[in-house]
C-alpha cells in the first residue's frame, strides 16, 4: 500500500486546478521527522485516534497540495484522508529480507 487514490465528495482546489480525487503516498521517514509526530495516538485499550493536526500535514505532503486546498476537503472526505495516512503508520510494511 504505497499510494491510495480517494474520491472526493465535493472537489477542491489545488495549484489553480480542480481536483476531485486525492492521491495519497505513503510518507517517508524524512517527512515524520520534520512534522515531528505521528497522525494518531493510542488511547484507551490501545485504540488508534486521529491527531487532527499532525494528519493534514501529512495530507498537504502526501498528496502534495497545500495546507489551504486540505482546509477546502469536505469533512468526511477528510476524515476518510485522515485515517488513510494513519494506516500508513498502523499497517506493518512489506517484509524485508535478511542478509
Amino acid at each position: 500500500m504505497s499510494e491510495v487514490r480517494i474520491q472526493l465528495s465535493a472537489p477542491i482546489t489545488a495549484h489553480g486546478e480542480e481536483m476531485t480525487e486525492l492521491v495519497l503516498r505513503k510518507p517517508v521517514p524524512a517527512e515524520a521527522r520534520a512534522i515531528g509526530v505521528v497522525p494518531y495516538s493510542l488511547g484507551e485499550g490501545n485504540v488508534p485516534t486521529i491527531n487532527i493536526p499532525a494528519a493534514c500535514q501529512y495530507i498537504s505532503k502526501c498528496a502534495g497540495i497545500p495546507p489551504t486546498s486540505v482546509d477546502q476537503l469536505d469533512i468526511a472526505d477528510l476524515n476518510t484522508a485522515c485515517w488513510v495516512v494513519a494506516g500508513f503508520f498502523l499497517n506493518a510494511g512489506s517484509p524485508t529480507s535478511g542478509s
